[in-house]
């Protein structure tokens, strides 16, 4: 795939190894990248990540992955300094999109970027703001919260579904399983009532998803990654929460975290409902 629109710009799909230079990248803007999310990122659709060069030197990308027949994300957008303002973002950004095709697409994008994305079709659903900070060493193990691994694969794809825009079993498989992601479920009764995952990244640890039942649930899932982000040498955790759930920034309020910086959820038109009561952490503003 390529482009003439900007010079001798050529855009063409990025392998996972071409991907650790884009998450660089990611690092260098403040992003927090996970160290190791690429793996889980290329198994849902490894043909949605795509790289501008010039003269084969990469100077752009952005990723647009599909989900499933009607939903597809797009993160990632990202010119190299010095050369911002001269079209190849807009090349990259116009030849990857045709990867959604006739898909509503949604994206997490900063304040400076939202009126870009409104004329390109874009419209601002809720805010998400970046929580960071320590949160006190539980004392002892977390009641009810397990491995996730303890719980039944099919219940957690489910309560995963009903907290995402569309059922993504490639994705999850991954994310869960990713050497360096600490997965776990919180059990209520027998009954599956929330689930997060903890990464290793750039600076923070990133918590994502954060999906549970009651703030309860939440506040124990969160005290219990933490912990497990200790465990991986992380004093600090940092986690996307949407205001679409009020109960969220009260609970990083009350973990003393304090936000940092907002994004905006956009859609290009209508996505599958969820249960917004439910998310108190997005999973990754990379990838939805």
């Amino acid at each position: 795939m390529t482009t003439g629109s900007s010079g001798s710009l050529s855009v063409s799909r990025a392998t996972e190894r071409d991907w650790e230079l884009v998450r660089s990248w990611a690092a260098e803007e403040g992003w927090n990248p996970g160290l190791s999310d690429a793996r889980a990122f290329f198994a849902q659709d490894p043909r949605g990540f795509f790289l501008g060069r010039l003269d084969g030197e990469p100077v752009s990308a952005v990723s647009v992955v599909t989900y499933d027949d009607a939903y597809a994300f797009l993160g990632f957008y990202l010119v190299r300094p010095g050369l911002r303002g001269l079209g190849y973002g807009l090349a990259t950004w116009q030849a990857a999109l045709a990867h959604a095709g006739g898909r509503s697409v949604g994206l997490d994008g900063v304040p400076a970027q939202q009126d870009n994305y409104r004329r390109s079709g874009f419209s601002t659903a809720y805010r998400t703001a970046r929580y960071v900070g320590e949160v006190p060493a539980p004392d002892g193990p977390v009641a009810g919260v397990v491995a996730a691994e303890r719980v039944d694969p099919g219940a957690l794809a489910a309560y995963d579904a009903a907290c995402h825009h569309a059922d993504r079993p490639r994705f999850l498989g991954a994310w869960l399983t990713t050497p360096g992601h600490r997965a776990l479920a919180r059990v209520t009764e027998g009954r599956l009532t929330g689930y997060g995952v903890v990464r290793p990244a750039q600076d923070e640890a990133r918590i994502g998803p954060l999906f549970a039942d009651t703030r309860a649930d939440a506040a124990a899932l969160l005290d219990a990654l933490a912990a497990e982000a200790r465990d991986f040498g992380a004093d600090r955790i940092a986690v996307d929460m949407p205001e679409s759930n009020p109960a969220a920034a009260r609970l990083a309020e009350e973990r003393g975290l304090r936000p940092t910086f907002e994004t905006a959820r956009m859609y290009t038109g209508p996505v599958r409902p969820v249960a917004r009561e439910r998310v108190y952490g997005v999973t990754t503003l990379e990838l939805g």
